[in-house]
C-alpha cells in the first residue's frame, strides 16, 4: 500500500439487512434502482434469493479502518448458471467434462435482471478507481476462501469494464437494444424522425391494439391494487412455464415492490372490459425507464409491442427521461426505434487452463458482437439526411 494511503479491509455479509441502507445507497448512487438497498434487500426478504434458489448472498464490503463503508458489490455464491442472462453453461460443461469443478462460482450482479449498471459500487471521487480495484481484489480473495472457481461481474457499466480489463479480467461483450430520447416533445415527434414505412407500421400496430378494445395505461406501484398484482403474477408464472424457465420472483415480492418503491415502479397495465389482460413491469431510474417483466392472459396481436415498447417510449418522453432499456434479446426492436448497445461483463477464472480456453472463445465472440452491432446499426428506421421521399 502506498505511503499515506488509508487502510482498507474487505469482508462479506450474508444479508443486505446487515448493511445500513443509507451507507449502501451512498455507494450505489441513485441513478439505477436495481442496485439500491431497497430492491436488493427486497429480493432477500421475499425469498427470491437464498440457499433454496441457488443464489446465496455473499455481499462484499470495502471499509476503512473506522468501519466506514467505502464500496460494495452485490455478490452471490451460486451452484448453477440460471437467472443471469450472460450464459456460461458451456464453460461449466467443458470444465467439468475435463475433470474440473465449476460450481460454486461468485456472481456479482442483480439477480434475474439483465439491466446494465454499476456493480463495483463506489462513490465518485479521486479514490474511485483505487477503491474499485480494491473491491476486485477482495472479490478474488472471497472466491478463493469459498473455493469458488471464478468471479463473474455481469452487466457492468463501461467505466467499470475499463477498470476490470486493466486489472486483467477476461472481458465479455453482449448486445442489447435501447431507445434514446433526442429531445422529443411527443410520440408523434419521435414518429416524424422515422422513415415513412416504419412510421406507418408503428401507427398501424398501435391502432390495432386500440381497435381491439384494449386500453393500456401506466400505473405506478403505489396505485396498483392487489387483484392487479394477482393477475400480473399469474401472467409472470405462465410466461416462465411456457419458456421452460423458473419463476424466481414471488407474489410477495411484487406486492411489496409496488408499496415500497412507489413511483419508481411503472406498470403498463392492459385492460379490456374492466379485466386485466396483460402487463409490462418497468422500474424508473434518474434518467431511464427499465423494462423488466411481461405477461398476458392470451395472444393479443401487437399488444406486446404496445405495452413493452411504445408505452415505455411515451412515458420516457412525458417524463423527460433520456432512454428506455427494454431488456435482453430483440433485433425486432430495431424497427421500432431501439438501437444496438454494447454490454460488458468481466470474468476472473481461477484455473489458468480454463482461463486460456475462455480467453480464446471471448476473443472470437467479441468480434462477432462487434459485427452484430455494426450490422444492426445500419438498419435503424430513422430517416437519413438524404431521404427526400417523406
Amino acid at each position: 500500500m502506498p505511503d499515506g494511503a488509508e487502510a482498507l479491509t474487505v469482508r462479506t455479509v450474508g444479508s443486505l439487512g446487515e448493511v445500513e441502507a443509507a451507507a449502501w445507497d451512498r455507494c450505489a448512487g441513485g441513478a439505477n434502482p436495481f442496485v439500491g438497498h431497497a430492491f436488493l434487500n427486497l429480493l432477500e426478504e421475499t425469498d427470491c434469493v437464498g440457499a433454496k434458489s441457488g443464489w446465496l448472498p455473499q455481499h462484499v464490503l470495502l471499509e476503512d479502518a473506522s468501519g466506514r463503508l467505502l464500496g460494495a458489490a452485490p455478490a452471490y455464491l451460486k451452484s448453477h448458471s440460471y437467472g443471469e442472462y450472460v450464459f456460461d453453461h458451456g464453460w461449466a460443461d467443458a470444465y467439468e467434462r475435463a475433470g474440473g469443478r465449476y460450481y460454486p462460482k461468485l456472481q456479482v450482479s442483480v439477480p434475474f435482471t439483465p439491466v446494465p449498471g454499476p456493480r463495483l459500487l463506489v462513490p465518485p471521487g479521486p479514490d474511485q478507481k483505487r477503491h474499485r480495484l480494491a473491491l476486485l481484489s477482495g472479490l478474488v480473495e472471497v472466491a478463493r476462501a469459498l473455493e469458488a472457481s471464478s468471479v463473474h461481474v455481469t452487466f457492468a457499466d463501461p467505466d467499470e469494464a475499463a477498470v476490470m480489463e486493466g486489472a486483467g479480467l477476461l472481458m465479455r461483450h453482449g448486445c442489447q437494444y435501447h431507445w434514446f430520447n433526442r429531445g422529443y416533445a411527443t410520440f408523434d415527434d419521435f414518429l416524424a424522425a422515422l422513415a415513412s414505412r416504419k412510421r406507418k407500421q408503428i401507427k398501424k400496430e398501435r391502432a390495432q391494439v386500440a381497435a381491439s378494445g384494449i386500453e393500456v395505461r401506466p400505473v405506478h406501484g403505489g396505485e396498483m391494487k392487489p387483484r392487479e398484482w394477482d393477475a400480473f403474477f399469474k401472467f409472470y408464472v405462465d410466461t416462465y412455464d411456457r419458456k421452460w424457465g423458473y419463476p424466481y420472483l414471488t407474489r410477495d415480492f411484487f406486492g411489496r415492490l409496488g408499496r415500497e418503491l412507489g413511483d419508481a415502479v411503472v406498470m403498463m397495465l392492459a385492460t379490456k372490459n374492466g379485466a386485466t389482460v396483460a402487463g409490462a413491469l418497468n422500474l424508473c431510474g434518474a434518467d431511464a425507464i427499465f423494462g423488466r417483466n411481461w405477461g398476458a392472459a392470451g395472444d393479443f396481436p401487437c399488444l406486446h409491442f404496445e405495452a413493452c415498447y411504445y408505452q415505455a417510449i411515451d412515458y420516457a418522453i412525458a417524463h423527460k427521461l433520456a432512454r428506455v432499456e427494454a431488456g435482453t434479446q430483440g433485433p425486432h426492436k430495431v424497427q421500432r426505434g431501439y438501437e444496438p448497445v454494447r454490454t460488458y461483463s468481466g470474468h476472473w477464472i481461477g484455473d489458468p487452463r480454463l482461463k486460456s480456453a475462455i480467453a480464446q472463445f471471448l476473443d472470437r465472440e467479441r468480434r462477432a458482437i462487434a459485427h452484430e452491432i455494426a450490422a444492426m446499426a445500419e438498419h435503424t428506421p430513422f430517416r437519413s439526411a438524404e431521404d427526400k421521399s417523406d
